[in-house]
């Protein structure tokens, strides 16, 4: 069915409930690219078994850790076919630490619909607030869906970062292993785009590709590794546009520039000269 945005725009959807744990947490960082070298202290500190570092892209699996089916793009007034959909941006705004262990609860509202003539764009932001009653995280999210614009929305903006204008003060290269989605894939997005050649192909690919927030992850663990030296409290936002498509096995090359704030920074695929995987990219720290 088409977007109804006079139903879809400002509703909310079903409240989430969820618990995770350092298991939980360790999985993840695996599945980021974190303790690829056993012998590397800072990276065993991801798969600790009381307190692992906890990244704040974990935000973006907690409430789906022990999700096995597919996921669905069916909401109030939105109801689409999965290989239409591409992850379009993600922002995760940690409010503190975020704990290795807990139960906490995400309200999610749609917040805008942007129709792009052809494409519609799907903008969600969600809280997540743990049982005592503390505000964990803030989130914001976009999807990019094909031929499902033409339901009279407004087009809508994108918003870009401004690099400096000089060469990168950081240049990191993170490999992936060949099964780097089958591992990520254990964190709850069994989407079958990343593991089933068939529907990849269907979709448009010659093979399975990476989770656009598996690459989120593995980038965000490569700057807090070489920039901070895993120290994530500080992290104040972390925020990509997701700019093209990543296969397993391939390396990103992220280049990152200091700001004020932070960094940003960008992140592309070496064996594809340099083809954009990530952009836009923010990763900011309290002062």
């Amino acid at each position: 069915m088409p977007i109804d945005p006079e139903i879809a725009l400002g509703a909310e959807l079903p409240a989430q409930t969820f618990s995770w744990d350092a298991s939980d947490v360790a999985l993840y960082n695996l599945a980021v690219g974190a303790a690829r070298d056993p012998l590397d202290t800072t990276g065993l500190r991801y798969i600790d078994d009381r307190s692992p570092l906890v990244l704040p892209s974990f935000a973006t699996v907690a409430a789906t850790m022990h999700v096995t089916e597919a996921p669905k793009v069916s909401f109030p007034g939105v109801e689409i076919d999965l290989a239409k959909v591409v992850h379009g941006a993600q922002h995760v705004f940690p409010l503190g630490p975020i704990p290795a262990s807990g139960t906490a609860t995400t309200r999610t509202k749609i917040a805008d619909l942007q129709d792009k003539g052809k494409a519609a764009v799907i903008v969600q932001e969600s809280t997540t607030t743990a049982e005592d009653g503390t505000e964990l995280w803030r989130a914001r999210s976009s999807i990019f869906a094909r031929d499902e614009g033409g339901f009279g929305g407004e087009r809508g903006t994108s918003e870009k970062v401004a690099y400096p204008d000089r060469a990168p003060d950081h240049e990191i290269e993170v490999p992936t292993a060949p099964n780097q989605a089958l591992l990520y894939r254990l964190c709850g997005d069994r989407n079958p785009l990343h593991s089933d050649p068939e529907f990849a192909r269907r979709a448009g690919f010659d093979r399975p590709i990476m989770h656009g927030l598996g690459s989120y992850g593995l980038v965000l663990r490569a700057l807090v590794d070489s920039l901070y030296d895993g120290d994530v409290a500080g992290i104040s936002q972390y925020g990509v546009s997701f700019a093209g498509i990543l296969f397993p096995g391939e390396t990103l090359r992220v280049r990152a520039w200091r700001t004020e704030n932070g960094f940003v920074a960008t992140a592309d695929s070496v064996e594809r000269d340099n083809a954009p995987v990530l952009g836009n990219i923010v990763l900011a720290q309290e002062k």
